[in-house]
């Protein structure tokens, strides 16, 4: 799974007085440490919109840098650097930064000789997401919809298929009446995307399959889901995660349970449970066998 090509935020000179080094006088005087950290991720959804929800608070990251140099000691200025890295994509940064570059600054590192500087920069990438997409379909030919849907997202930059649920036929819940019934199955993915990105691909495979959107819930050549992303969650109105309504619905229970019957919907607890509280769960029949689909 290679990495996908993206944007980058730079915060550089956050100076604070810290206690690193080797020596007893460095911990116990101290001395100013400059970190500059270059943050890679998808800016697009965020220029998009104009929302600051939809990107990572630079504010926030600085302040955490500034928080990591005053923290420890450390021997390192290495150690520095990974504890600054592993924070912001653990933490402040999560899940929107992918990768990050920490270059610490210690001018005046006492090295015996006249130097300009001392510095040490990493780069570190953010672990691959788990997520969950939901697809279904009721408009022309559904089985070969599937199939270019998983082929699609199988082949984009940045996404590996982990897991596919089997194939399920069901009624359609909501909507207009005299609907065809939906084909539906449920897919887990590994991924370097962030989670717009990755709303981006899914998103792309609906477009692919010519998809339009005219009446709410209404028929469809094919959907697809977000249903979620890892244990993040959002209440943004173009992604909600988890879904809103996946607690409720068999037709991405069922088949996500028959794939891996021991998850959970975060927020909600285990699918299993939620299954057979679902209002639709008698509505569930085996659908074709597609290929690559009812994998483990």
């Amino acid at each position: 799974m290679s990495a996908p090509r993206l944007d980058r935020i730079e915060v550089t000179g956050i100076r604070a007085w810290g206690h690193h080094g080797v020596l007893a006088e460095e911990k116990r005087i101290g001395q100013e440490f400059v970190v500059d950290v270059t943050l890679h991720l998808s800016t697009a959804p965020a220029g998009r919109a104009d929302a600051l929800s939809r990107t990572v608070n630079y504010a926030e990251i600085a302040h955490a840098v500034h928080e990591e140099i005053l923290g420890g000691p450390h021997d390192l200025v290495e150690t520095l650097a990974e504890h600054i890295a592993e924070r912001i994509l653990s933490d402040t940064g999560r899940p929107l930064v992918r990768r990050a570059e920490v270059r610490v600054h210690k001018p005046a590192a006492p090295v015996g000789l006249p130097v300009g500087d001392v510095t040490v920069s990493i780069q570190r990438e953010a672990a691959p997401v788990e997520a969950v997409l939901a697809l279904g379909t009721n408009l022309g030919d559904r089985e070969e919809h599937l199939r270019a849907a998983l082929a699609q997202l199988a082949g984009t930059e940045g996404i590996e298929i982990a897991w596919t649920g089997p194939v399920l036929e069901t009624a359609p819940v909501g909507g207009p009446d005299g609907q065809g019934a939906f084909l539906n199955s449920v897919l887990g993915v590994r991924t370097q995307l962030g989670p717009f990105a990755l709303l981006e691909a899914a998103q792309a495979a609906e477009h692919a399959a010519r998809r339009e959107r005219l009446v709410r819930w209404g028929p469809r050549t094919l959907d697809v889901d977000v249903i979620t992303y890892g244990d993040w969650t959002s209440q943004d109105e173009t992604l909600t995660v988890p879904h809103p309504r996946a607690h409720q619905r068999a037709f991405v229970l069922a088949p996500w349970h028959a794939a891996r019957p021991d998850a959970e919907l975060p927020g909600h607890g285990p699918i299993a449970a939620l299954l057979r509280r679902a209002a639709d769960r008698d509505g569930l029949r085996d659908g074709p066998a597609i290929e690559g689909y009812g994998l483990s």
